[in-house]
């Protein structure tokens, strides 16, 4: 469930090789990644599509859009640090474009509300959502944790993204994900300020 939008067009929604110091061992920068996109290109080929969509970082983390662009992937579209590439594979292929935030969440007044999108397809966003669920149960009841499924088009539209972690009403960045305690800390700041 891609927050960008295309016609006839596939989405990468994450290439992440690991580099396990331990079990089977460090497989990055052994091609394993070109291979696995390679794979994806074949089959959306096969598929009848009519180009491959990937999202990538401006700096230098992970999922880097440099990475997209040394595989013959170009810009398409840029949200902050993040960079919609596309490959066409036929003439008449049209580029994506990224769904623009649309909605903030609703408060509750009186209280901290963190409220997390979650469409389950980003680990690391899946690790915020984790986070975030666990340091709003140990602040008691001062802080309300909703989750919003965003799994169904429909909500990726409604809201003009996938995956999100909101407190209150400013977004916090998932990637790379914040460390447990930075996301406790950011809504236990905002608990003190209710008095």
């Amino acid at each position: 469930m891609a927050s960008a939008e295309g016609k006839d067009l596939y989405f990468v929604l994450c290439i992440w090789v690991h580099g396990h110091k331990k079990g089977q061992g460090n497989f990055q920068k052994r091609g394993m990644g070109k291979a696995l996109l390679q794979a994806a290109e074949e089959d959306a080929k096969k598929r009848g599509a009519k180009g491959m969509a990937a999202w990538g970082m401006a700096i230098p983390v992970f999922m880097r859009a440099s990475w997209f662009k040394k595989r013959g992937y170009k810009p398409a579209d840029k949200m902050g640090m993040q960079v919609l590439l596309w490959k066409p594979f036929s003439e008449d292929a049209r580029p994506p474009r990224w769904i623009k935030p649309r909605k903030t969440p609703e408060t509750t007044p009186g209280k901290v509300t963190v409220t997390a999108l979650l469409n389950g397809w980003c680990p690391a966003m899946n690790m915020a959502f984790e986070r975030a669920r666990r340091a709003a149960s140990e602040l008691g009841d001062r802080v309300v944790f909703r989750t919003v499924d965003a799994f169904n088009r429909e909500v990726i539209l409604e809201w003009g993204t996938s995956d999100a972690l909101f407190i209150d009403q400013k977004q916090v960045r998932t990637g790379p994900p914040p460390s447990y305690e930075k996301i406790r800390k950011r809504m236990a700041k905002r608990v003190k300020k209710l008095g």
